[in-house]
């Protein structure tokens, strides 16, 4: 499934709107534009992807 552009934006803008009438958190909203460029494979969705492999490598090799 590819989104267009539209698509992300259209997104981005109801992500806008829970975050600020509805009460949305933060991390949500962080999460569900993560989820939006995934989704869309734009040209920057690569390097998302990417750093969130490279997010989720660091934390896995914490050591507690």
């Amino acid at each position: 499934m590819i989104l267009s552009i539209s698509g992300v934006v259209l997104f981005g803008i109801i992500v806008f709107l829970f975050f600020r009438k509805d009460g949305l958190k933060a991390s949500h909203a962080v999460v569900s534009v993560l989820f939006g460029f995934y989704l869309s494979s734009t040209a920057i969705a690569p390097s998302i992807k990417a750093g969130g492999e490279s997010l989720a490598s660091l934390l896995g090799g914490l050591k507690f």
